[in-house]
């Protein structure tokens, strides 16, 4: 391929001594350990602290929902590059871009990532702070729920992280930011599956309208291997998936190694696409967003299927909902 171009987290960041597999389990630890964290203080404080004291720690946390972050914080970044240099090389992780040189710093792109999984975690490869993509400026949108999170919205927002909504997605394009979404939201969650890939995109366009809006290429994105970084179960009720829905959120019961928040080292292959230009139309018709839809839709099922012997998973079969 003329312009493909493939960066090894073992390599870039290797994790062969057991000072850097120190650092390696660390950095994840501190990046996917809050949800696991907040449990355990919650359930500590309950069972072994008078009620006073309980009293005082949750309203310790809820001062941390509310505490403004500063998402430029000199020690929030330094944190923020050391998780993205030492998780890159735990899994390992590792990002093929198709056509490297139709990226240009100087515009911004859209990046439909999927799947969702568990955890998003494979979008590290594209962070700016771990420094593969020659794009300066890049945000990842995430539920609004992450930032209502003490602690994971701390650490996350100083890793490049935003709400996910309109608003924000609109701005940070007019900024010349790339943002970096994941179309199938909390619905695809709902809908995950072992042993197949399910990809709820039928029926979201927003991002693709957006996309339209400001003239912005988007970018089809497919991470091989996050769906098994974990061990996972959730109930398939209605009444959860209106849950889900109502708090933009999927409650979903995961584990690692040991039942700790801990992933499995199961390699990641972040495959990123060639950009699809979009023509700006500030008023696309619903026919024009269902066109460019498709091209994005195709173009992702296309990745899938070229890239997905190589990454080790030549029966995995991609359904899109």
């Amino acid at each position: 391929m003329g312009g493909y171009r493939e960066f090894g987290g073992d390599e870039h960041y290797s994790s062969s001594s057991s000072s850097n597999l120190f650092h390696s389990v660390t950095a994840i630890v501190i990046w996917l350990g809050s949800v696991h964290l907040n449990v355990a203080i919650v359930l500590s404080s309950l069972f072994f602290l008078p009620p006073s004291l309980s009293l005082l720690v949750f309203g310790l946390l809820f001062l941390l929902i509310f505490i403004p972050i500063d998402d430029r914080s000199k020690y929030g970044r330094m944190l923020a590059r050391y998780i993205c240099k030492h998780a890159c090389s735990y899994f390992p992780v590792t990002l093929h871009v198709e056509d490297y040189e139709s990226f240009q710093p100087t515009r911004a792109y859209v990046f439909g990532y999927e799947p969702h999984s568990v955890w998003p975690i494979g979008a590290v490869a594209l962070a700016d702070l771990t420094g593969f993509m020659p794009l300066p400026n890049i945000k990842v949108l995430a539920s609004s729920a992450v930032f209502y999170t003490p602690f994971l919205r701390q650490i996350w927002t100083w890793l490049g992280l935003a709400p996910a909504s309109r608003k924000n997605f609109s701005s940070y394009l007019d900024s010349g930011y790339s943002c970096i979404l994941v179309p199938g939201g909390v619905q695809e969650t709902f809908h995950m599956k072992h042993d197949v890939e399910n990809l709820f995109l039928s029926s979201r366009r927003g991002f693709v309208r957006i996309a339209m809006e400001h003239g912005t290429p988007l970018v089809p994105v497919f991470c091989f291997g996050q769906s098994r970084v974990y061990k996972w179960w959730k109930p398939d009720w209605n009444l959860y998936l209106k849950l889900s829905r109502a708090i933009r959120f999927t409650p979903i019961c995961f584990w690692g190694v040991f039942g700790s928040p801990i992933p499995y080292r199961h390699p990641l292959h972040v495959v990123v696409g060639k950009p699809i230009e979009v023509r700006k139309t500030l008023q696309p018709t619903d026919e024009e967003i269902a066109k460019v839809h498709r091209q994005y839709v195709e173009a992702l099922k296309d990745l899938f299927e070229r890239h997905k012997v190589r990454a080790g998973f030549s029966d995995l079969q991609l359904n899109i909902l």
